[in-house]
């Protein structure tokens, strides 16, 4: 394990990758090589890419590894795939992507699966990306599954999150209403030499204006400066002087052009930039920790719990009571939870 270790903070991409699938494959050890990693991170910056179905998420973090590259950047890519019901493994994860950064081995790029969790996101993501960050990439992108409206875990591992939204006759729009609004730190319209785009943009503006207006605004995390659809500055709205508040910029892109890439990294960078002066950041990582405390947690809980299970010859006679009316499942879980309950209190 140490070696391993060395090696990954010496550079060696084989090493990182040998570390991603222990942590994937959730190997005996792995706990003990992401507890060695996390005093060597802290130092990237991750961003979240999430949105629809054909959105073009993939095609667009192919330009932005392109883009990282050649401002001298390295890059590490975790893309989150369908997990199949079968194997729990990757659906998609052999498909052909980042077709314009092959052979650069400053692009590390890694499909991952679900694992079948709501959010797009498994426990071991987060550690994936600790390892990705230990090793030393200066910019971490993390591509979502795109399910639709539980994509929202994102948010409890990337700094920043860019939701992306193809021009359309609103239907999408309308989608993000029910929970997704509520988590982009920067909203792209993709696609937007098509036709629809503008409004699309005029949409999403509105709609980060209702948000904010709401008494709920803030708790995002939104600064007050409304950008325009190129990334520029709107001098129709302007900052009103609030710079502990983040408004979500609309930036349109052209993704398979690489048209728009540029100003959107740089308003990821003013993002990042924002979190940092204004504190947002450390916050941030500090709630992030705690939840990732309480997973853990609930984790090792249920596995204790279901060792003492298997231990006492499994759940099939407890069940049988129950079919037979016997008892009921509040009733077995409590007599089952009592003694753990009970060493706890001790």
């Amino acid at each position: 394990m140490s070696d391993l270790i060395e090696e990954l903070l010496a550079g060696k991409h084989r090493a990182l990758a040998r570390v991603i699938s222990k942590i994937e494959d959730r190997s005996p050890g792995y706990r003990e090589l992401v507890s060695q990693l996390h005093e060597h991170t802290g130092n990237a910056t991750v961003v979240g890419i999430t949105g629809s179905p054909g959105a073009g998420k993939s095609t667009l973090v192919d330009k932005m590894a392109e883009t990282y590259r050649e401002r001298g950047e390295t890059v590490g890519v975790i893309a989150i795939d369908p997990s199949s019901p079968f194997s729990g493994g990757a659906v998609l994860g052999d498909r052909i992507r980042m077709a314009s950064n092959v052979g650069d081995m400053d692009v590390f790029f890694r499909s991952m699966s679900a694992r079948g969790t709501l959010g797009g996101l498994s426990t071991a993501t987060t550690d994936a990306v600790k390892a990705l960050d230990a090793f030393g990439k200066d910019r971490i992108i993390i591509e979502t599954v795109g399910a639709g409206q539980n994509e929202v875990d994102i948010v409890g591992t990337a700094d920043t999150v860019a939701v992306l939204v193809p021009p359309s006759s609103g239907d999408d729009v309308q989608m993000l209403k029910a929970g997704i609004l509520e988590i982009g730190d920067v909203f792209v319209v993709n696609k937007a030499d098509l036709d629809g785009a503008d409004r699309t943009v005029q949409e999403l503006k509105e709609m980060v204006h209702m948000r904010d207006a709401s008494p709920l605004a803030g708790t995002a995390g939104h600064h007050g400066v409304e950008t325009d659809a190129v990334g520029e500055e709107d001098e129709d709205e302007t900052d009103d002087g609030d710079d502990d508040t983040w408004t979500p910029p609309i930036v349109e892109t052209v993704a398979k052009t690489g048209e728009g890439v540029e100003p959107f990294l740089d308003t990821l960078a003013d993002h990042r930039a924002w979190l940092e002066t204004s504190g947002e950041l450390t916050e941030q990582r500090r709630d992030r920790y705690e939840e990732e405390i309480r997973r853990l947690l609930r984790e090792g809980a249920g596995e204790l719990i279901r060792e003492e299970i298997e231990r006492q010859g499994g759940l099939d006679r407890y069940v049988d009571t129950i079919v037979a009316k016997e008892t009921d499942p509040y009733a077995v879980t409590e007599e089952l939870l009592a003694p753990l309950r009970e060493s706890v209190r001790e």
